[in-house]
Protein backbone atom coordinates (compact mmCIF):
# COMPACT_ATOMS: atom_id res chain seq x y z
CA UNK A 1 0.00 0.00 0.00
CA UNK A 2 0.98 3.64 -0.73
CA UNK A 3 0.70 6.62 1.57
CA UNK A 4 1.06 10.05 0.81
CA UNK A 5 2.89 11.95 2.98
CA UNK A 6 3.78 15.54 2.85
CA UNK A 7 4.24 15.56 -0.97
CA UNK A 8 5.45 12.49 -1.76
CA UNK A 9 3.51 8.99 -1.58
CA UNK A 10 6.20 6.34 0.15
CA UNK A 11 5.15 2.25 0.99
CA UNK A 12 3.15 2.01 3.94
CA UNK A 13 6.79 0.20 6.02
CA UNK A 14 7.86 3.70 5.04
CA UNK A 15 5.08 6.22 6.12
CA UNK A 16 6.60 7.47 8.94
CA UNK A 17 6.27 11.01 10.79
CA UNK A 18 8.48 12.12 13.28
CA UNK A 19 7.57 11.55 17.24
CA UNK A 20 7.80 15.19 17.80
CA UNK A 21 4.89 16.08 15.65
CA UNK A 22 2.23 17.45 18.09
CA UNK A 23 -0.49 15.33 16.07
CA UNK A 24 1.30 12.19 17.71
CA UNK A 25 2.50 14.35 21.22
CA UNK A 26 -0.89 15.79 21.91
CA UNK A 27 -3.73 14.84 19.27
CA UNK A 28 -3.23 18.14 17.79
CA UNK A 29 -4.90 17.62 14.33
CA UNK A 30 -7.64 17.29 12.21
CA UNK A 31 -8.90 14.49 10.26
CA UNK A 32 -12.02 12.84 7.85
CA UNK A 33 -12.99 9.47 6.87
CA UNK A 34 -14.26 9.75 3.90
CA UNK A 35 -15.64 6.28 1.50
CA UNK A 36 -15.01 5.66 -2.22
CA UNK A 37 -17.89 3.59 -4.14
CA UNK A 38 -16.97 2.32 -7.62
CA UNK A 39 -14.29 4.32 -8.73
CA UNK A 40 -16.01 7.59 -7.27
CA UNK A 41 -15.46 9.23 -3.83
CA UNK A 42 -18.91 10.09 -2.19
CA UNK A 43 -19.34 13.69 -1.69
CA UNK A 44 -15.61 14.91 -1.43
CA UNK A 45 -16.09 18.00 -1.60
CA UNK A 46 -18.36 18.48 1.80
CA UNK A 47 -15.36 16.47 3.13
CA UNK A 48 -13.02 18.26 2.15
CA UNK A 49 -14.60 21.75 3.90
CA UNK A 50 -15.44 19.71 6.61
CA UNK A 51 -11.46 18.55 7.08
CA UNK A 52 -10.77 22.33 6.67
CA UNK A 53 -13.23 23.97 8.61
CA UNK A 54 -12.26 21.87 12.02
CA UNK A 55 -8.70 23.12 10.92
CA UNK A 56 -9.61 26.33 10.85
CA UNK A 57 -11.54 26.16 14.26
CA UNK A 58 -8.08 25.00 16.22
CA UNK A 59 -6.15 27.33 14.28
CA UNK A 60 -4.61 25.38 12.14
CA UNK A 61 -3.15 26.45 8.33
CA UNK A 62 -2.86 23.86 5.79
CA UNK A 63 0.19 24.47 3.03
CA UNK A 64 -2.20 22.64 0.65
CA UNK A 65 -5.83 24.10 -0.42
CA UNK A 66 -8.88 22.46 -0.89
CA UNK A 67 -8.54 21.75 -4.38
CA UNK A 68 -5.31 20.17 -3.97
CA UNK A 69 -6.19 17.73 -1.17
CA UNK A 70 -9.38 16.65 -3.15
CA UNK A 71 -6.66 15.65 -5.81
CA UNK A 72 -4.01 13.96 -3.01
CA UNK A 73 -7.14 11.84 -1.96
CA UNK A 74 -7.97 10.89 -5.89
CA UNK A 75 -4.27 10.29 -6.45
CA UNK A 76 -4.58 8.25 -3.29
CA UNK A 77 -7.16 6.13 -4.53
CA UNK A 78 -5.96 5.62 -8.04
CA UNK A 79 -2.03 4.75 -6.98
CA UNK A 80 -2.97 1.50 -4.70
CA UNK A 81 -6.03 0.67 -7.27
CA UNK A 82 -8.83 0.58 -4.75
CA UNK A 83 -12.33 1.05 -6.31
CA UNK A 84 -14.66 0.25 -2.94
CA UNK A 85 -12.46 2.19 -0.12
CA UNK A 86 -12.39 4.38 2.91
CA UNK A 87 -9.81 7.29 3.09
CA UNK A 88 -8.01 9.15 6.14
CA UNK A 89 -6.66 11.96 5.40
CA UNK A 90 -4.73 13.88 8.13
CA UNK A 91 -3.63 17.30 8.72
CA UNK A 92 -1.39 17.73 12.05
CA UNK A 93 0.04 21.00 13.53
CA UNK A 94 3.88 18.95 12.31
CA UNK A 95 7.14 18.80 13.96
CA UNK A 96 7.80 20.62 17.18
CA UNK A 97 9.82 20.43 20.66
CA UNK A 98 7.79 19.22 23.62
CA UNK A 99 5.56 21.55 25.38
CA UNK A 100 1.97 22.86 24.11
CA UNK A 101 2.31 25.83 22.03
CA UNK A 102 2.03 25.59 18.64
CA UNK A 103 4.04 27.87 17.42
CA UNK A 104 6.96 25.73 18.02
CA UNK A 105 5.46 23.64 15.13
CA UNK A 106 6.69 25.07 11.73
CA UNK A 107 5.02 23.55 9.45
CA UNK A 108 1.55 20.91 9.55
CA UNK A 109 2.11 17.30 8.48
CA UNK A 110 -0.17 15.64 5.81
CA UNK A 111 -1.29 12.69 5.48
CA UNK A 112 -3.52 10.64 3.32
CA UNK A 113 -3.86 6.34 3.21
CA UNK A 114 -6.62 4.59 1.95
CA UNK A 115 -8.22 0.68 2.37
CA UNK A 116 -10.21 -1.53 1.02
CA UNK A 117 -13.84 -1.27 2.98
CA UNK A 118 -17.30 -3.33 2.64
CA UNK A 119 -19.89 -3.99 5.44
CA UNK A 120 -18.15 -3.03 8.91
CA UNK A 121 -21.12 -4.48 10.62
CA UNK A 122 -21.47 -7.22 8.37
CA UNK A 123 -24.43 -9.46 8.91
CA UNK A 124 -25.68 -7.08 12.07
CA UNK A 125 -27.20 -5.24 9.02
CA UNK A 126 -29.63 -7.46 8.54
CA UNK A 127 -30.25 -8.15 11.95
CA UNK A 128 -29.51 -4.86 13.90
CA UNK A 129 -27.06 -4.10 16.45
CA UNK A 130 -27.46 -4.00 20.39
CA UNK A 131 -26.15 -1.03 21.85
CA UNK A 132 -25.87 0.57 25.54
CA UNK A 133 -25.59 3.82 27.14
CA UNK A 134 -22.61 5.03 28.95
CA UNK A 135 -21.77 6.79 31.67
CA UNK A 136 -19.24 8.51 30.08
CA UNK A 137 -20.58 12.32 28.62
CA UNK A 138 -19.93 14.03 24.94
CA UNK A 139 -17.51 16.61 25.22
CA UNK A 140 -19.58 19.77 25.77
CA UNK A 141 -19.21 22.49 23.13
CA UNK A 142 -18.06 24.73 25.21
CA UNK A 143 -14.33 22.60 25.78
CA UNK A 144 -13.80 20.47 22.98
CA UNK A 145 -16.25 20.74 20.26
CA UNK A 146 -17.96 17.49 18.70
CA UNK A 147 -18.05 19.49 15.42
CA UNK A 148 -14.37 19.03 15.38
CA UNK A 149 -12.89 16.43 13.87
CA UNK A 150 -9.64 16.21 15.71
CA UNK A 151 -7.20 13.36 16.00
CA UNK A 152 -7.84 13.27 19.82
CA UNK A 153 -10.62 10.90 20.29
CA UNK A 154 -10.39 9.75 23.93
CA UNK A 155 -13.95 10.70 24.78
CA UNK A 156 -15.66 8.32 22.06
CA UNK A 157 -13.14 5.65 22.59
CA UNK A 158 -13.95 5.24 26.42
CA UNK A 159 -17.45 5.15 25.37
CA UNK A 160 -16.62 2.70 23.20
CA UNK A 161 -14.60 0.55 25.90
CA UNK A 162 -17.55 0.81 28.52
CA UNK A 163 -19.82 -0.58 25.65
CA UNK A 164 -17.54 -3.17 25.41
CA UNK A 165 -17.46 -3.97 28.92
CA UNK A 166 -21.10 -3.96 29.10
CA UNK A 167 -21.51 -5.83 25.57
CA UNK A 168 -23.23 -3.69 23.44
CA UNK A 169 -22.14 -3.31 19.62
CA UNK A 170 -22.33 0.26 19.79
CA UNK A 171 -22.30 3.32 22.79
CA UNK A 172 -25.06 5.68 23.07
CA UNK A 173 -23.77 9.08 24.20
CA UNK A 174 -25.34 11.65 26.52
CA UNK A 175 -24.28 15.16 26.56
CA UNK A 176 -23.92 16.34 30.52
CA UNK A 177 -27.40 17.66 30.55
CA UNK A 178 -28.68 13.91 29.90
CA UNK A 179 -29.96 14.82 26.42
CA UNK A 180 -28.60 12.38 23.64
CA UNK A 181 -25.82 12.88 21.88
CA UNK A 182 -24.35 10.76 19.18
CA UNK A 183 -23.02 7.08 19.37
CA UNK A 184 -19.47 6.57 19.83
CA UNK A 185 -18.75 7.02 15.75
CA UNK A 186 -22.05 7.89 14.79
CA UNK A 187 -25.16 9.75 14.40
CA UNK A 188 -28.75 9.04 15.90
CA UNK A 189 -32.25 8.43 14.93
CA UNK A 190 -35.42 7.85 16.49
CA UNK A 191 -38.73 7.04 14.48
CA UNK A 192 -41.62 7.45 16.37
CA UNK A 193 -45.08 7.31 14.50
CA UNK A 194 -43.74 7.77 10.84
CA UNK A 195 -41.45 10.81 11.60
CA UNK A 196 -37.61 10.45 11.83
CA UNK A 197 -36.27 12.82 15.19
CA UNK A 198 -32.57 13.81 15.13
CA UNK A 199 -30.65 15.89 17.56
CA UNK A 200 -29.41 19.28 16.72
CA UNK A 201 -25.76 19.34 15.92
CA UNK A 202 -24.24 21.37 19.11
CA UNK A 203 -23.77 18.36 21.07
CA UNK A 204 -22.28 15.56 18.01
CA UNK A 205 -20.75 15.64 14.38
CA UNK A 206 -22.38 17.68 11.98
CA UNK A 207 -21.90 14.03 9.61
CA UNK A 208 -21.91 14.14 6.03
CA UNK A 209 -24.29 11.20 6.06
CA UNK A 210 -26.38 12.70 8.79
CA UNK A 211 -26.77 15.38 5.82
CA UNK A 212 -27.58 12.97 2.93
CA UNK A 213 -30.08 10.75 5.42
CA UNK A 214 -31.94 14.22 5.57
CA UNK A 215 -31.96 15.37 1.91
CA UNK A 216 -33.06 11.24 1.21
CA UNK A 217 -36.02 12.24 3.69
CA UNK A 218 -36.81 14.70 1.81
CA UNK A 219 -37.10 12.83 -1.28
CA UNK A 220 -38.88 9.58 0.08
CA UNK A 221 -41.38 11.65 1.95
CA UNK A 222 -40.44 10.81 5.43
CA UNK A 223 -41.29 13.76 7.53
CA UNK A 224 -38.26 14.42 10.31
CA UNK A 225 -37.37 16.68 13.24
CA UNK A 226 -34.48 18.45 14.89
CA UNK A 227 -34.97 18.96 18.30
CA UNK A 228 -33.36 17.95 21.35
CA UNK A 229 -34.21 14.20 22.86
CA UNK A 230 -33.54 12.55 25.93
CA UNK A 231 -33.71 8.58 27.27
CA UNK A 232 -37.66 8.31 27.21
CA UNK A 233 -37.32 9.37 23.56
CA UNK A 234 -35.17 6.50 23.09
CA UNK A 235 -36.18 3.67 24.74
CA UNK A 236 -39.83 4.13 23.70
CA UNK A 237 -38.96 4.91 19.99
CA UNK A 238 -40.42 2.35 17.47
CA UNK A 239 -36.70 2.28 15.93
CA UNK A 240 -33.13 3.64 16.42
CA UNK A 241 -30.96 4.45 13.24
CA UNK A 242 -27.36 4.93 13.30
CA UNK A 243 -24.90 6.21 10.55
CA UNK A 244 -21.88 7.32 9.75
CA UNK A 245 -19.42 7.54 7.22
CA UNK A 246 -17.29 4.23 7.45
CA UNK A 247 -20.69 2.30 9.44
CA UNK A 248 -23.41 3.78 6.67
CA UNK A 249 -26.74 3.07 7.79
CA UNK A 250 -27.55 0.38 10.65
CA UNK A 251 -30.56 -0.08 13.18
CA UNK A 252 -30.29 -0.64 16.52
CA UNK A 253 -32.88 -2.80 17.95
CA UNK A 254 -31.63 -3.09 21.61
CA UNK A 255 -30.28 -0.56 23.96
CA UNK A 256 -29.64 -1.04 27.66
CA UNK A 257 -30.75 -4.73 27.51
CA UNK A 258 -34.79 -3.56 26.52
CA UNK A 259 -36.37 -3.84 23.15
CA UNK A 260 -36.51 -1.61 20.33
CA UNK A 261 -39.89 -1.34 18.36
CA UNK A 262 -40.44 -5.04 17.51
CA UNK A 263 -37.01 -5.97 18.23
CA UNK A 264 -36.01 -6.00 13.86
CA UNK A 265 -34.84 -3.41 11.43
CA UNK A 266 -37.75 -1.21 11.03
CA UNK A 267 -39.27 -0.26 7.71
CA UNK A 268 -38.44 3.62 8.03
CA UNK A 269 -34.50 2.42 8.18
CA UNK A 270 -35.07 -0.24 5.26
CA UNK A 271 -36.77 2.62 3.20
CA UNK A 272 -33.54 5.16 4.10
CA UNK A 273 -31.22 2.65 3.35
CA UNK A 274 -32.19 1.82 0.10
CA UNK A 275 -32.49 5.84 -0.92
CA UNK A 276 -29.21 5.81 0.73
CA UNK A 277 -27.68 3.34 -1.52
CA UNK A 278 -28.87 4.95 -4.69
CA UNK A 279 -26.98 8.74 -3.57
CA UNK A 280 -23.63 6.70 -2.93
CA UNK A 281 -23.83 5.64 -6.86
CA UNK A 282 -23.40 9.77 -7.49
CA UNK A 283 -19.32 10.66 -6.62
CA UNK A 284 -16.44 12.23 -8.23
CA UNK A 285 -14.49 9.71 -10.18
CA UNK A 286 -11.03 9.24 -10.37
Amino acid sequence: MLVYVNGKFVPEEQAFVSIFDHGFLYGDGVFEGIRAYNGKVFRLKEHVDRLFDSAKAIDLEPEVTKEEMSEIIKDTLRKNNLKNAYIRPIISRGKGGMGLDPRKCEKPTVVCAAVEWGAMYGDLYETGLSAVTVCVRRNPPDTLPPNIKSLNYLNNILGKIEANYKGGDEAIFLDRTGKLAEGSGDNLYLVKNGVLYTPPTINNLKGITRMVILEVCEKIGLKFEICELGLFDLYTADEVIVSGTAAELCAIVKIDGRKIGTGVPGPAFKNILAAFQKETAVGDAY
